[in-house]
């Protein structure tokens, strides 16, 4: 058995292959295009060759042409590797052999592989996060040029339809009308383009019952249930929910040595466009009756709202990893908005909206998913809490028993 480390970059591919003792059996460079890369796997790699790369952007299409031609490919945690195997000195054919080393000692950290559905997942979402950055950046370039010249929308929201005719209808000198019309002109195109992905999200959305059971959560739309599928995978990965909120970045910090022990700010590790929608949809959890908005409001009075934001994102995730790994949805959700969420998809979907329902149970029922548990079905653990956070009468409310029995 032969062990082969690729360095992977844009334009080249460094290998080193070695054998099982850990004696070099060959060298190559080859050029990072597919023609080059399969040749090279043709006649130079075998059937029970294991083959180890770090993960980088183009990492996952060398993988896909290299797999079919040895026994294994594995795709290494960079990160990891570095503080393993650092090194003073640092070349592409010392990173290449040190990989084949490690693979061979059994030694590497190794990342999950997703498969192609989340891969594909992951791409849309990340497209309508960088659309959603270039608006952003647009909007901050337009209300920049306004209050360098002194002007004030009489609008609270600059960008709504009547403040767009506003902006149209300013009176400026030539240089900031061709600027402001520019940057309108950049913004519809990108609220064009918005659209279309968000149709498409919405459509794979409707089609995916794991995504409407996670939509199920307050703060929880199509993108944000999508982006989160794409983040975590396969959910039996995960030892519990709070390995998967480590995963996407929202465990605390830990600094220990012998009587000290230091408790920092999150990790931020893992995907950053999932901890980022995953934060902005529990920034309205204030106002949810619920327990989770009970948690946010209780956390905001002790700490502050920035760190009630983050405590409710980690909860959110643990949440979900149950709901995914029991397939069950939120049991606390308002029926009117779960109602809205899912009448949007219908409509984007080309199909007739549904009723109105009068409980959670039925509203779940008619967006073809498992109906959550009734009041009367709870853990007596859990009704204890929900007495103690205030939010009984509530729960009895949306399961449909508004009775005190």
């Amino acid at each position: 058995m032969r062990y082969v480390g690729l360095d992977v970059h844009k334009r080249s591919v460094r290998v080193c292959g070695i054998d099982s003792f850990g004696r070099k059996a060959f060298e190559a460079n080859v050029a990072c295009t597919r023609d080059d890369l399969l040749t090279f796997a043709r006649r130079q790699l075998h059937e029970d060759d294991q083959v180890v790369m770090e993960a980088t952007t183009n990492v996952w299409a060398v993988a896909e042409l290299i797999r079919p031609h040895v026994g294994r490919v594995v795709i290494s945690n960079p990160l990891r590797t570095k503080a393993i195997a650092q090194a003073k000195i640092k070349t592409d054919k010392i990173d290449a052999e040190v990989l084949a080393q490690l693979l061979r000692c059994d030694y590497l950290p190794d990342v999950w592989e997703p498969d192609g559905a989340t891969q594909r997942l992951r791409q849309l979402t990340t497209v309508r996060s960088s659309l959603m950055a270039d608006r952003t950046r647009i909007n901050n370039r337009i209300q920049s040029l306004l209050a360098s010249r002194l002007i004030h929308c009489p609008y609270a929201t600059l960008f709504a339809k009547r403040s767009i005719a506003w902006l149209r209808s300013l009176d400026l000198n030539p240089d900031d009308r061709r600027m402001i019309d520019c940057q309108l002109r950049l913004l519809e195109a990108m609220d064009r383009e918005l659209k279309q992905v968000d149709q498409q999200l919405q459509c794979l959305a409707h089609d995916e019952p794991k995504a409407r059971l996670l939509m199920t959560l307050p703060g929880v739309s199509h993108a944000s249930a999508l982006t989160l599928l794409g983040a975590l995978g396969d959910i039996h990965r995960f030892r519990d929910g709070d390995h998967a909120a480590s995963y996407l970045g929202l465990a605390p910090s830990t600094r220990q040595s012998a009587q000290r022990c230091y408790h920092g700010s999150i990790t931020k590790a893992g995907n950053p466009h999932a901890r980022w929608m995953l934060t902005q949809g529990v920034q309205h959890l204030a106002r949810h009756p619920g327990p989770l908005g009970a948690f946010f409001r209780r956390i905001a009075r002790r700490k502050s709202r920035q760190v009630a934001v983050t405590a409710t994102a980690r909860k959110l995730v643990t949440i979900a990893y149950l709901m995914l790994k029991h397939n069950e949805p939120y049991r606390y959700a308002v029926p009117d908005t779960l109602h809205r969420k899912f009448n949007r998809l219908r409509k984007t979907a080309g199909e007739t909206p549904g009723r109105r329902c009068a409980d959670l149970a039925d509203t779940c029922r008619h967006a073809g998913l498992p109906s959550p548990l009734r009041f009367d079905e709870l853990p007596a653990g859990e009704r204890r809490v929900l007495a103690e956070t205030g939010t009984e009468g509530f729960a009895r409310q949306v399961s449909g028993r508004d009775d005190t029995a």
